[in-house]
């Protein structure tokens, strides 16, 4: 092959390699308009308009990721292309390359204070509870997570009793929390016993239950999205974390207001919350793994006071 030819394939080359990159990450950044089951990349559909920043998070995440994976893919093809050995002459050696070894340093760093910015930007928005939640726009639920199920109280919504709308469930029983769409929904998180964590999958988003440290987000539906939607906790929290789940069946706002009245009439028909005793029986003689947490300390106990017997004879010996 003669030294013009070869010359010329490599100019070719060098002249669309990076137009290909170009067209190939063009590509990927096209997809980003789309929404199906491919481009939101294992995410499922959101239904809140927080879940939309957090899919287009994910997904600009995915196109940096593949933008330097073609970076580096594309420098390990060029130089096996054209810098292959061609002959046993040793090729000239340097001790440093200090533009390159600069890029490769400060490039990290730039990807990711450009990452962080944009975290940090998106999560002071899905942590943003600026609406009222008194305000007549806003429904406010108080989510009561505890081993093993949750209570969902709408606020505000007083029944007949005199007392405020609420769901519970037992474990088995899963509770359903019916929300309008169209609507900023409120939540209040607490927990009696220990940690769990609010998680509807939908929401692309999920928030710990801390005993003692009262959480709270908002949500703001979409106006055409209906259905039912599952509901779980993501925390590992006992012997019947499995079990802890419920359900969001999202409804127009007509739907809610005669759902919610039916409520206020009938508060009977919500599962109450199990009273301690029952919780006991159904948990297999522990409401919260207190005893067992008991007897484990106890055990200990004796140890520790067993082992301080053998040191005090060994040191009289």
């Amino acid at each position: 092959m003669s030294p013009t030819r070869h010359w010329n394939r490599r100019s070719a080359l060098r002249r669309w390699a990076p137009r290909g990159a170009v067209l190939a990450a063009l590509g990927i950044a096209l997809t980003g308009c789309a929404n199906n089951e491919f481009t939101r990349l294992g995410m499922p559909e959101p239904i809140t308009h927080q879940a939309d920043r957090v899919l287009a998070l994910w997904q600009g995440s995915w196109i940096a990721a593949f933008a330097v994976g073609f970076l580096v893919w594309g420098l390990i093809i060029w130089s096996v292309i054209f810098h292959r050995k061609r002959s046993e002459q040793l090729p000239p050696q340097v001790r440093y390359n200090l533009p390159i070894e600069a890029l490769y340093t400060v490039l990290p760093f730039v990807i990711i204070a450009v990452l962080f910015y944009f975290t940090a930007r998106d999560q002071t928005v899905l942590m943003d509870t600026e609406a009222d939640p008194a305000s007549e726009d806003v429904v406010e639920i108080d989510v009561l997570a505890y081993q093993w199920s949750w209570q969902f109280t709408y606020v505000g919504e007083e029944n007949v009793s005199g007392d405020d709308v609420a769901i519970a469930g037992i474990p088995g029983e899963d509770p359903q929390l019916v929300i309008p769409n169209d609507t900023t929904i409120h939540f209040n998180l607490e927990s009696p016993d220990v940690i769990h964590s609010f998680w509807v999958p939908a929401f692309l988003f999920k928030l710990d239950v801390i005993p003692g440290h009262p959480n709270e987000f908002q949500v703001d539906l979409h106006e055409d999205v209906e259905g039912v939607f599952e509901g779980k906790c993501a925390e590992l929290c006992g012997v019947d974390h499995s079990q802890m789940l419920f359900t969001v069946r999202v409804v127009d706002p007509d739907e809610f207001d005669e759902w919610i009245s039916e409520q206020r009439d009938d508060p009977e028909s919500g599962i109450e919350v199990p009273a301690a005793e029952e919780l006991e029986e159904l948990n297999g003689g522990t409401a919260d793994g207190a005893e067992d947490t008991d007897d484990a300390d106890e055990a200990a106990a004796v140890r520790d006071e067993e082992q301080d017997d053998e040191e005090a004879e060994a040191a009289t010996s």
